[in-house]
Parts: structure tokens; C-alpha cells; sequence
């Protein structure tokens, strides 16, 4: 029941956000080449947009209030049930006019292989929230959108100035549901882009294509937590998408006939940039895109319109009130604020210090360009340049992998055409060692011919049997995930406390403070838990609130220093604990009040002025 509540809250709003998305898509030029199941997840991605700009609308004026989330889902789900039948008749045109190919042997066991690959993607949501970005700001920001009911500058997190669009989704489903319900937010931006990468591949390639590019995002992709980079990817995916659709559209109709598409083109970069810093560097390589076919500036001024529609309100609040519009990464060249420029240092450190090779299943995207399907297909070849231009502009920048998360749809669809070149090479050196053994045998029999062919259709078929054995050992590695995906799942309070006693370093320490606390806490070094702690709560190794502003304090000009601020607790695990009470009469103006797991909660008592 547990599961079923929350799928069966997630399956409204998606039929809610396709009401809105196939509201938006009919007003436009159908497709040139129509696909139902890629139109759908356009129309259901498009509709996650609208909701975005919706909530941030609201949020802008203080009317972000569940009255109001509850309405505009009634009315989407509405809106969808009025235009299903509709859809259901179009659909049903579509595969008459097309009847699809039966199925091979290996497509049947590719697509099982598939369905075995998405077990963990669709039990993983259920857990509870661990995972640190999302306890660190990712939860507590849209946990505080969703009880104000407005946007705010709130410089107890670590990035109080960041563009916060899908945690708008987040806040949502706050103030609808539990927190585990922004996981399936999380899903569902992963399972659309699946969506889209499987029909993608089935245009304009194959199904074992299709298959393996879904198969590989499928197990890039983390559905246990409520980041924000599956968002991101699914909005730079769709861009791709109506880029495409509005560069093969005819252009002896209106306005080039998909006028429209590059605008929803621009919208959908415009939602990943308002929700993300790195979606912006795609914006060049889609300029020079647009470029090369579109300089009228009526459709320039389209573009920057439906862009900016998104995200500028985060950008232009920064520039107003900081002069950074991309704050705090901006810093060195628009000045600093709540960041110093150690904090900037420490930070850039931080990810080089997290800098390694994505996962190995991309690394074939290398040898697409060696497929036939690259000579065939325009749409192979521009969505190889793209993945050629992101993995260059990540090897420049970070060399993290989450920061190439928005790129992994397109990636994983690419590197499926290598793994079949790959694969393909195989199958032509085991047809050549047959053809050694057959020139050893006796050239005169009739036989010969016959094996000859034989051989090299069996040769042929190596290839397919290698890629459907890659496939097999995902689903293995997926079903042994399930499991330990189906351990974490907490139906139960007690359950659930222990769930997160186990994963969350400081949970017990917090969740006393939140329910015994009457005054303000500061934290240190726990900030993967203050999601479970007091709203709001300080500290960090960044920003206005940070820990070396407090370390070389006395215990009684700390006990001051943060008394005069409000304070009445400090929060910290027992490995900082010699190092906080090391100081000078610390034990005068700090007493434990609670001890467990690990962790401490220190009562300031109160100092002489």
C-alpha cells in the first residue's frame, strides 16, 4: 500500500502534466516523423515545465500555498481527460498507417534484459531521504518554499543564491505529501528521458539499440534521492528533441512550419538553466546550431524570450541584489558576497578533488562514428557532436561526473551505437578465424560452400549474442541493486528511524533538537542531517555561517558570540568533539544536554557580558 500510494500520486500528476503538455504540443505542426510514445513524454516533460513556471509564479507573490498546487493538478488532470480520447484515435491512425516489424528473438530477450535493468530504478524511490546534497540544501530549501509559501534568500544553506526551479517540485510535493515523495519527482525525470532515449533509438536506428541506450541510462541514472540532475538532463534532452523536430520540419509551411519548436526548444534549456548552473555551457554549442539555419531576428528574439521565461527571475534577483547574477560562481569576476575567497578556493578544490572517469558503459561513444548508422543518420551524427562537445568541455571544467549528468541520455543512446560497433568488430574476427579453418579443409566437396555460409551467418549473429550477453549481465547486477534497494525501503516510523539512524550520520542528535529545541542551533561538521534537525539551523564550511568565523573563539567569548546571535544549542559528531573542547574554559559555558549515535548536543549556558 505503501508504494502504491505513492505511484498512484505520481501517475496523476503525470497524466496532469500531459494535459498541459498535449494543450501546448496541438497548437503546433505535428512531428516530421511522428512518434506517439516520444510525443507523449515530450508532452508530459513540457507539462513539468509549465508546473515549474507555474510554482515560481506563485512562489514570486507568496500564493505558493497547497490550494493552490491542488489546483492547477485538478485542472491539468482535467485538461488531460478531455483530450485522451482524442490522443487514443490519433494514436491508433498513426499505427495503422505504420504497423510495426515483429519482433526478433534477440529483441524480445533485449527488452526482458531492459524491464530486469529498470527493477531497481522503480523500487529505489521509496527509501527515505539520505543521500547528503539533498539533506544538505536540495529537502531543507524546498521544505522551506513549501511552509512560506514565497521564494527567499535563506543564507543558513549552503547556496542560498542558486536557481532552484525543479526543487520547486520538490516543495510541491511537500505540501502534498511525505519526503519521499520528491523522489518520485527525481524518477520521473529519469524514466521520461528513458523514455525518450528508447523511441529516439528506435527511429532512427534499432530496438537493440534502443534497448542498450536505455539500458545504460538506465543504470547511470540514481532514482533514490531528490537531486536535481535527472531534472536537468530530461530538459537538455528535450531541447535536443524540439531542436531536431524544428530542423527537419518543411520549409515551404509557415514561419518554416516549426517555428514553434525551436521555441519549445529554448524553453525547455530555459528550465534546466533555472534549475542548474552547468546547463549553461550548452547554450553555445546551440547558438552555432541555430545559426547555420535561422538569423531572422524575429526568431532570435523567440528564442530568448521562451529562454528567459524559465529562469530569468533567478538570474536577474542575483544581479540585483549581489551583482552576480550566477552567484557565488561568478564571484571572481562580479566580486564576492556571502563567499570569501578562500570559500571559492575551498570549493573549486572540492571538485577536483572529486574528479574521475564517468562510467566505463560511455566509454564506446568513441567508436560511433565508425557505425553505419553514423553515415546514415543526420540525427546520429548531431547528437554524437553533442556528446563530442560536453565530454570536452568537462574534461576543460570540472572532471566530475555528476557534472556530466546532463549529458548522459544522449551519451548512453550513442554509446549503445559503439558497443554495437564494438561488438561488430567481434563478430567480423570470429567469421574470419572460421574462414581460416575452412581454407584448411578440403576445397573440392560441396560442403564447403554450404559451410562457408554457415559459418558466416553465425559469425554474423555473434555480434547480437555478445550484446544481448552485455544486457544479461545488467539485469543480474540490477536484480542483486533491487534487493538491497527493497532493504532500505521504511514503511514504518520505527522502521524508518532506524533506516536512517544507520545511513545518516548525527539523525538521532537532530531529530531530538527538532522536536525539543526552542531556540536557535548551530551545527558543525553535520550537514548532511540538518534536513532532520530544527528549521532552520547554522553552519557550514561555507558562507556567512562559517566554522573558522566561531573556531579561534575562547569557550566564553563563543558562548557570547553565539548567545548574542540567538543561539542556544551546538550540534557536533564526537570525532569534532576534542577539538571544540579544547578551549579555554569550555566546560564554564557549554554543558551536554544529549549524547547518541555518535553525536552531541551542547547547552550554552549562559556568559557574563
Amino acid at each position: 500500500m505503501f508504494a502504491a500510494a505513492h505511484y498512484a500520486a505520481l501517475a496523476v500528476f503525470v497524466f496532469s502534466c500531459w494535459g498541459y503538455g498535449r494543450a501546448l504540443l496541438g497548437r503546433m505542426a505535428p512531428p516530421p516523423r511522428r512518434d506517439a510514445g516520444l510525443e507523449a513524454a515530450m508532452a508530459v516533460a513540457l507539462g513539468v515545465g509549465l508546473f515549474i513556471c507555474a510554482f515560481q509564479a506563485l512562489a514570486i507573490f507568496g500564493a505558493f500555498k497547497m490550494g493552490a498546487t491542488v489546483a492547477l493538478v485538478v485542472a491539468g488532470f482535467v485538461a488531460a481527460a478531455i483530450q485522451l480520447p482524442s490522443w487514443l484515435r490519433e494514436r491508433r491512425a498513426l499505427r495503422a498507417n505504420e504497423p510495426a516489424a515483429p519482433w526478433t528473438y534477440f529483441e524480445r530477450v533485449a527488452m526482458i534484459a531492459l524491464a530486469l535493468v529498470a527493477l531497481p530504478a522503480l523500487v529505489a524511490p521509496l527509501a527515505p531521504p539520505i543521500a547528503f546534497d539533498e539533506l544538505m540544501y536540495h529537502l531543507p530549501y524546498a521544505r522551506q518554499v513549501a511552509q512560506q509559501g514565497s521564494l527567499g534568500i535563506h543564507d543558513w544553506l549552503r547556496y542560498p543564491w542558486f536557481p532552484y526551479n525543479y526543487n520547486l517540485l520538490y516543495a510541491a510535493a511537500l505540501q502534498v505529501g511525505d519526503d519521499v515523495l520528491p523522489h518520485f519527482l527525481n524518477a520521473l525525470a529519469g524514466a521520461l528521458s528513458v523514455v525518450m532515449i528508447f523511441r529516439l533509438g528506435i527511429l532512427h536506428a534499432n530496438r537493440l539499440t534502443a534497448c542498450i541506450g536505455a539500458a545504460i541510462w538506465l543504470g547511470l541514472g540514481d532514482y533514490s534521492n531528490a537531486l536535481i540532475d535527472m531534472g536537468v538532463a530530461l530538459f537538455v534532452l528535450s531541447a535536443c528533441v524540439a531542436l531536431w523536430w524544428w530542423r527537419e520540419s518543411e520549409p515551404g509551411k509557415p514561419a518554416h512550419g516549426g517555428m514553434r519548436w525551436l521555441g519549445v526548444a529554448a524553453f525547455c534549456l530555459g528550465v534546466a538553466a533555472g534549475s542548474k548552473y552547468q546547463a549553461l555551457i550548452f547554450l553555445p554549442l546551440v547558438a552555432l546550431f541555430v545559426i547555420r539555419h535561422e538569423r531572422r531576428p524575429q526568431a532570435w528574439a523567440l528564442v530568448f524570450v521562451c529562454f528567459l521565461i524559465p529562469c530569468v527571475y533567478w538570474y536577474a534577483r542575483n544581479a540585483v541584489m549581489t551583482g552576480d547574477p550566477f552567484n557565488p560562481i561568478g564571484a571572481r569576476v562580479f566580486g564576492f558576497t556571502e563567499w570569501t575567497p578562500a570559500d571559492y578556493v575551498q570549493q573549486v578544490a572540492d571538485v577536483r578533488v572529486h574528479a574521475e572517469l564517468p562510467n566505463a558503459l560511455i566509454w564506446s561513444v568513441f567508436f560511433a562514428p565508425f557505425s553505419v548508422l553514423w553515415k546514415r543518420s543526420a540525427a546520429v551524427r548531431a547528437a554524437g557532436w553533442f556528446c563530442l562537445y560536453s565530454v570536452v568541455v568537462w574534461v576543460v571544467t570540472s572532471r566530475y561526473p555528476r557534472y556530466l549528468t546532463a549529458s548522459f541520455p544522449l551519451l548512453a543512446a550513442i554509446a549503445a551505437i559503439g558497443w554495437q560497433v564494438l561488438f561488430g568488430w567481434a563478430a567480423s574476427g570470429v567469421r574470419r578465424m572460421f574462414g581460416a579453418k575452412e581454407k584448411t579443409q578440403d576445397a573440392g566437396t560441396v560442403a564447403t560452400g554450404s559451410m562457408s555460409r554457415d559459418t558466416a551467418r553465425s559469425g554474423a549473429r555473434a555480434g547480437d549474442w555478445v550484446l544481448v550477453l552485455l544486457l544479461a549481465v545488467l539485469a543480474a547486477v540490477s536484480v542483486r541493486q533491487t534487493a538491497v534497494k527493497v532493504s532500505m525501503v521504511s514503511i514504518t516510523p520505527e522502521a524508518r528511524d532506524a533506516v536512517l539512524r544507520k545511513h545518516v550520520p548525527g539523525y538521532a542528535v537532530m531529530d531530538y533538537l527538532r522536536r525539543t529545541a526552542t531556540g536557535r542551533v548551530y551545527q558543525i561538521a553535520l550537514n548532511e542531517a540538518i534536513y532532520y534537525g530544527p528549521n532552520p539551523i547554522w553552519g557550514d564550511t561555507l558562507g556567512p555561517w562559517r566554522y573558522t568565523d566561531f573556531g579561534r573563539l575562547s569557550g566564553g567569548d563563543l558562548a557570547r558570540k553565539l548567545g548574542g546571535l540567538g543561539f542556544v544549542a551546538v550540534v557536533l559528531p564526537d570525532s569534532v568533539v576534542p577539538v571544540f573542547s579544547a578551549r579555554v574554559d569550555f566546560d564554564k559555558y557549554f554543558a551536554v544536554e544529549y549524547e547518541k549515535d555518535g553525536s552531541r548536543v551542547y547547552r550554552i549556558l549562559p556568559a557574563a557580558p
